[in-house]
């Protein structure tokens, strides 16, 4: 089976798919004729009718919010670990 091409759509498309469903056209229906994926399409039907956005950022949870800025807070200590690790290793060399 071979894996479908990602395909970019706009926020207009996506607005107008989510209507034709909040009016009554079926998951299944649209599906078939614009060649979606279910999910999605499930996707943008949910994110748009909790928030009005299609944007991940702006349907993030606070919890998956709090967890990406934890993650990058550890990638910079990481970071300035490695940094801190090198000049320590360069001062211990000029030390001898």
């Amino acid at each position: 089976m071979s894996r479908r091409k990602r395909r970019q759509f706009t926020e207009e498309f996506k607005t107008q798919m989510v209507q034709m469903y909040n009016n009554g056209k079926g998951i299944n229906e649209i599906v078939k004729e614009y060649d979606l994926t279910r999910s999605a399409l499930e996707r943008w039907i949910s994110n748009y009718n909790k928030t009005g956005s299609f944007k991940a950022k702006d349907n993030r949870t606070d919890l998956e919010n709090e967890v990406l800025r934890l993650q990058k807070e550890l990638k910079y200590a990481k970071m300035e670990n490695d940094i801190l690790k090198q000049a320590a290793l360069i001062l211990g060399q000029k030390s001898k």
